[in-house]
């Protein structure tokens, strides 16, 4: 049975949790494993965030931000602890973001130090990223800072690993655990304060909503600077006595369906996108060990529900739905009560409000409230906009069931109007994956001189023309405004590094070939 949700167990310290999960299943459990092999007990994570925390708050103020440009990994995640242990904030940034918006993201969030690491920066040859941040701010190398440790050090960090709550730094639940960006989808990213208590409250809401075993591992290649790789992927599985196994980079679609299997994983973390790619990418009995998956960031495909089961077995994909303003995690399905085409069911502790869309007939504008619901936004000019009365406009269209499960519609500015008609892109985005559903599709709108707007169809399909798509429409009776009568083909559909669909870049791409016409 899933843990019974209590509305006031998210009120400790991140850190104070790691501690009470510690106590509780047990100090020398290993909990932290990454692609080197190395794995971490509770007291090896502690007595790490200690030594490295004690070198990093030397030359740093309690409650300051300080930033990590690191993949996933047992670095960052020991990173993230240590500035925990001493008051700091752990600032997440986006390395795949581009130097325009780490630049801004650095400015918003007051950064005077960044933290990444020299093997990281040469592998992905971010040369040019750190010169440009060296230029508004001090970068940092962990390997430098791991060479400064002394016999004193090591001595503070043995010490406090064996008495952990009196020598961390005492944080209330309701300062700020984390400062995250936004994916960026549709626009520039904007900077989200989550305090202690919405990081730490959200585990526990999912602990309350899906049994999980602590013998259980989870693998982790989604990047932590999104707030699901940081919740699902760190801070779930390690404050409820779970393996955390941390890859840098889901895009290593040959390589994770061998180490999933090599490391015992039984959830793996993933976006439809990647877990197409890996399935087939995987031999025979990679994946089959697989409790579940759970996919975020985009709709998971009939095709990819298929793919899985046909060659592992019946491992369910657990859609789930969420926002970096929420902790992230809003909805998800069980392994119980899987329903297709839903993003699953209401977390507990989470109230919901649905309003009506004008030209939408059903469904409504979802707004959420509760103990995961963020801080606020942090603006320009470093203020905090709180959400007003601590409701958060989701900007999502759904339908929410009497039992709280909850299906998506699209995003209120996923709609176009065409001919005086509220148009749904998500729907259009479905017509082009009924009929090529091995293909990946993106739908946008552009302006017209007649309608007002027009849907336009990019697919990395190269063959995919409009006259079977109207007549696959016109068989299953969907209504002819939602047909794309404009394709345009690309040899690939951009993907933020969070996995979702980059619309920003691809209306950018329509509008230029437009110019082009």
């Amino acid at each position: 049975m899933p843990k019974a949700y209590d509305a006031t167990s998210g009120q400790s310290s991140v850190f104070d949790a790691l501690i009470e999960a510690s106590n509780l299943y047990g100090a020398k459990k290993l909990i932290l494993e990454d692609q080197d092999r190395n794995p971490l007990s509770y007291t090896g994570l502690i007595r790490a965030a200690f030594a490295l925390g004690r070198k990093i708050a030397a030359v740093t103020k309690p409650g300051e931000r300080v930033g990590l440009l690191l993949p996933s990994g047992s670095a960052v995640v020991v990173t993230f602890f240590a500035l925990h242990a001493f008051g700091r904030v752990p600032t997440m940034l986006n390395f795949t973001a581009g130097i325009r918006n780490l630049k801004a993201a650095v400015k918003i969030s007051g950064l005077r130090r960044v933290y990444t690491a020299h093997r990281f920066v040469e592998q992905g040859k971010l040369e040019d990223l750190t010169d440009a941040l060296n230029e508004v701010c001090q970068v940092d190398y962990l390997e430098d800072v791991r060479a400064s440790l002394g016999l004193g050090d090591k001595l503070f960090a043995a010490a406090a690993g064996a008495m952990p709550r009196r020598f961390r730094a005492k944080a209330s639940p309701d300062s700020t655990g984390v400062v995250l960006f936004t994916s960026g989808s549709f626009g520039a990213p904007r900077g989200v304060i989550l305090s202690q208590a919405n990081l730490v409250t959200n585990v526990r809401q999912i602990a309350a909503h899906i049994d999980l075993d602590p013998a259980w591992v989870f693998f982790n290649p989604l990047p932590t600077f999104h707030c699901f790789g940081l919740t699902a992927g760190v801070l779930l599985p390690i404050l409820n006595g779970m393996k955390a196994f941390e890859y840098p980079s889901p895009l290593h679609v040959k390589q994770i369906p061998t180490l999933v299997r090599e490391s015992g994983a039984s959830v793996l973390l993933a976006t439809d996108t990647f877990i197409n790619q890996y399935a087939r990418a995987a031999d025979p009995g990679d994946l089959s060990g697989l409790q579940f998956v759970v996919c975020g960031a985009e709709k998971v495909r009939d095709e990819t529900h298929k793919l899985v089961k046909d060659r592992f077995g019946p491992i369910p994909l657990l859609e789930g739905y969420g926002a970096t303003e929420a902790a992230p995690v809003i909805a998800v399905n069980k392994p119980t009560d899987n329903r297709h085409g839903t993003v699953g069911g209401l977390l507990p502790g989470i109230e919901t409000r649905v309003e009506p869309v004008e030209g939408i007939p059903t469904g409504g504008r979802l707004y959420v409230r509760g103990a995961n619901v963020m801080v606020g936004y942090l603006n320009d000019d470093g203020r905090v906009e709180a959400p007003v009365d601590g409701w958060h406009d989701t900007g999502d269209v759904v339908e929410l069931a009497d039992d709280g499960w909850i299906t998506i519609l699209g995003r209120v500015k996923r709609f176009a109007k065409i001919g005086g008609e509220m148009v749904s892109l998500t729907a259009a985005e479905d017509l082009a994956l009924q009929m090529w559903p091995d293909a990946r599709h993106a739908v946008i709108s552009m302006p017209d001189p007649r309608k007002g707007e027009r849907l336009v169809l990019v697919t990395d399909r190269l063959d995919a023309k409009v006259a079977p798509l109207v007549a696959h429409a016109q068989s299953i009776g969907a209504p002819e405004l939602a047909v794309p009568r404009k394709i345009m083909h690309v040899t690939e559909i951009p993907v933020l590094g969070t996995g979702k669909t980059d619309y920003a870049t691809i209306q950018r791409m329509a509008e230029t070939e437009g110019r082009a016409a």
